[in-house]
């Protein structure tokens, strides 16, 4: 593994911090619980708004910034500028207190945008530091690397959380994230010389990208994987972001609790993502995507009727399996459809649907929880999402194993 696609994974690694006890697992039960207060799914509500309003932010901006990105030639100072405002952001958090409702929606919601905007350029960096013989394994790669980052965060925080020491839990978060995303930006390959100004780059950024998001959509199997990929995906985010509020609220699981069961969900999905790495290759994404696909629709289902906690454990751990092989198998199906050259415009229509989906799931979730009294029926219609994304998926031509990976064999 070269230092190119070893600091790309770090990146992951460091990011994967704030996925899991920002996004994932602490800090949602925190501000629905004890910042808003969730007796009548109020917490839900507000935690579901700041995630879909962060995430609409990030699917607009996204292909207009990912124009300017290649037009401009400054991918890499746009992950960094990103990197900053969610680094600021999480450490910020540390001032919240009970009743800051309004602050902490503001908050997670510029720490958010700053996570997930720069995905958009992290991605980008894929199809130039793999080939396509190697794009799969390597996006597995950081997937895998990640879980490991969530792991050692979690670890840290649930010491941190034993000593009384919850608002330093934001604090380590960001820091984590500080320090270990300086390798990307020391080794990855560095901006080109710009071909003009910002201000320029960005009228052009955003010609260059509508044109090739009609290029995508006039594509009869790009579109249907981007629709495929834009419903999946919004059950596969908002299980990430309601999970632990479920089971908190639910299930009663004390924070210690949460941070183990979710350590086992990192740890199978480490273990899912490395075992079908080169799968992805030799099988192709598309069958490994529809594979972990359907593990989810059984997984959805199987937590509607949880009701021990031990159970839930169980469940927890299986779609900790397919959890990472999804978003690794899709991103290397979508990168087979990107011409060299384009890879920040097309992935920025990547995120833009990526993001999209999550609008829309965690408004669900919220609605229907508040509505019902409970949180059961909102986590079945979540299996709705994986269903139908995918059969759509399966109806996608391609994703199937690249042909100098089968020279290789």
């Amino acid at each position: 593994m070269n230092k190119k696609i070893l600091s790309w994974c770090l990146f992951d690694f460091a990011n994967s911090s704030y996925s899991a006890v920002i996004a994932a697992v602490i800090f949602p039960v925190y501000y629905a619980n004890r910042i808003v207060g969730n007796a009548s799914g109020q917490g839900d509500v507000w935690w579901g708004r700041a995630i879909a309003v962060s995430m609409a932010l990030v699917a607009v901006s996204s292909p207009f910034l990912g124009g300017i990105a290649d037009y401009a030639k400054i991918r890499k100072r746009l992950l960094f500028l990103y990197t900053v405002v969610c680094i600021l952001a999480v450490s910020s958090l540390s001032f919240l207190h009970k009743g800051m409702v309004v602050e902490g929606f503001a908050l997670i919601i510029l720490a958010n945008m700053g996570m997930e905007g720069g995905l958009v350029f992290y991605n980008s960096f894929l199809p130039e530091i793999a080939g396509p013989a190697y794009q799969g394994r390597v996006s597995a790669w950081g997937f895998a690397i990640g879980y490991a980052g969530s792991i050692a965060s979690l670890i840290l925080a649930l010491y941190l959380i034993n000593k009384g020491l919850l608002n330093m839990t934001w604090l380590m978060v960001a820091l984590f994230f500080a320090i270990f995303s300086l390798p990307a930006f020391l080794f990855l390959p560095e901006d080109g010389k710009e071909r003009t100004g910002v201000f320029h780059a960005a009228a052009a950024g955003f010609r260059y990208t509508g044109k090739t998001f009609r290029k995508i959509w006039s594509n009869r199997e790009q579109k249907k994987f981007l629709i495929a990929y834009l419903i999946y995906e919004d059950g596969v985010n908002t299980v990430i972001v309601f999970s632990s509020i479920f089971a908190a609220t639910t299930l009663h699981f004390t924070p210690t609790e949460l941070i183990l069961v979710y350590l086992i969900v990192q740890a199978t999905a480490l273990a899912g993502a490395f075992l079908m790495a080169k799968p992805t290759d030799y099988r192709g994404p598309k069958k490994v995507a529809s594979l972990s696909l359907c593990l989810w629709v059984i997984v959805s289902i199987a937590a509607f009727f949880v009701i021990e906690k031990w159970h839930f454990f169980i469940v927890a751990s299986i779609a900790g399996l397919g959890l990472g092989t999804v978003q690794a198998a899709t991103r290397a199906f979508y990168a087979q459809f990107i011409p060299e050259g384009q890879e920040s415009e097309y992935f920025g229509v990547y995120s833009l649907v990526g993001k999209s989906s999550a609008i829309a799931g965690p408004l669900v979730f919220g609605y229907l929880s508040s509505t019902f009294g409970s949180q059961r029926p909102a986590v079945l219609s979540i299996a709705l999402f994986f269903l139908i994304g995918l059969a759509i998926l399966r109806t996608v031509k391609g994703g199937g194993p690249n042909v100098k990976v089968q020279n290789l064999k």
